[in-house]
């Protein structure tokens, strides 16, 4: 692993941040291909990217401070621009709650917004889990004796110990996730559905990948983000159980 991909002018450059930058533009690219795909204005996915990047941000912080109470109220600028620690569902919610206060100020329908957004999210996943394994910052999983386990001695958090690399389960999981989706989109599926397909995909493998992950349990024996992956869940079937419509745009004129 590589806490630190290389330096400027003396100046570290953590490699969370740059997979994490990398995701933000790979995801944009994607939500601007869409956008072309479906004849609309192609500008929109600046617009939602950068609101999805700040309000991603904040909430993958917020959501962090109660697990590291003590951390923060030490040295609060220093916990949250910290390169190790978020909390992705943290950053899907708050990046969700940002976009669809942009949405509605631009009349904008944030069910079609969220469908072109899908791919999106699964990759921009992937990039954030690579950037945990090459910096180490934590998000492995419990000890294992499968000939896969790892070790992460330089690591943000070090662990000399053989381990489950739990971020890579979750990058391979993402990008069958994003693949699914991508091929699916060609086919104009019902309004809805594949952000539905996103919310289950990713609930599901992140319930499952908490079972090797080093999270305590939290109530009824399972983690906070099984908790919120049950709550992802329930929102994608809603979502896939909605009466069918067709694929409809989001406005903003093509």
């Amino acid at each position: 692993m590589r806490p630190v991909l290389f330096h400027i002018a003396g100046h570290a450059v953590p490699s969370f941040w740059v997979t994490a930058f990398s995701g933000f533009l790979v995801a944009m690219l994607l939500a601007r291909a869409e956008l072309r795909r479906r004849r609309m204005d192609t500008r929109l996915a600046y617009d939602m990217t950068l609101w999805a990047y700040v309000g991603g941000w904040v909430g993958a912080r917020l959501f962090l401070i109660p697990t590291g109470w003590t951390q923060f109220t030490a040295d609060p600028i220093g916990f949250l621009t910290a390169s190790s620690g978020w909390v992705w569902y943290g950053g899907l919610i708050g990046g969700t709650v940002a976009v669809a206060a942009w949405a509605r100020r631009e009349r904008l329908a944030l069910v079609t917004l969220a469908d072109i957004a899908a791919p999106a999210l699964a990759v921009g996943l992937a990039f954030g889990r690579l950037g945990c394994q090459l910096s180490g910052d934590g998000d492995y999983g419990v000890a294992t004796s499968l000939p896969w386990g790892m070790s992460y001695p330089h690591g943000v958090v070090p662990t000399t110990e053989r381990v489950h690399p739990a971020p890579v389960y979750e990058m391979l999981t993402s990008l069958l996730l994003f693949a699914w989706l991508w091929r699916r989109r060609h086919h104009d599926p019902p309004v809805g559905s594949q952000f539905g397909i996103y919310l289950v995909g990713t609930g599901v493998a992140r319930f499952g990948i908490e079972f090797v992950r080093r999270n305590p349990a939290w109530i009824l024996g399972l983690t906070t983000a099984q908790w919120f992956s049950v709550a992802s869940v329930a929102v994608g079937i809603v979502l896939l159980l909605r009466p069918a419509s067709p694929a409809a745009p989001a406005g903003g004129g093509a």
